[in-house]
């Protein structure tokens, strides 16, 4: 499984992709839309797990462009701070939307999920 992972805590985010490596999952962290952008220029993954509040360009926009070159690419959504109306989103987008800090068990039982 090969994964990109975006969140503007950049602590967060490389801790996150460090336990997932534990556990077999090869995971690439970005900390803003825009470094992840120049990753998928370089790479494919397989799934996104993307902050929803990120600055200049937060995770459901960041969702829609990633989709313009890689429309078969799985998301999930992560969030610190969500919203009923960023909940809402998510669901119409069928997109898992995962509260922060994410039990990393979960998120690895999700991801296998969406993947399916």
């Amino acid at each position: 499984m090969k994964i990109l992972l975006v969140d503007d805590e950049a602590d967060y985010v490389s801790t996150l992709a460090e336990r997932l490596s534990f556990r077999g999952i090869e995971a690439t962290w970005a900390s803003s839309g825009s470094e992840a952008l120049k990753y998928l220029d370089k790479e494919k993954f397989e799934l996104a797990v993307l902050d929803v509040k990120m600055p200049k360009i937060g995770g459901i926009e960041l969702k829609k462009e990633i989709e313009k070159k890689y429309p078969d690419m799985k998301f999930i959504y992560l969030t610190g701070h969500g919203s009923e109306d960023d909940y809402q989103k998510g669901v119409a987008d069928s997109v898992y939307y995962l509260i922060k800090p994410v039990n990393i068990d979960d998120l690895i039982k999700i991801m296998k999920k969406v993947l399916e």
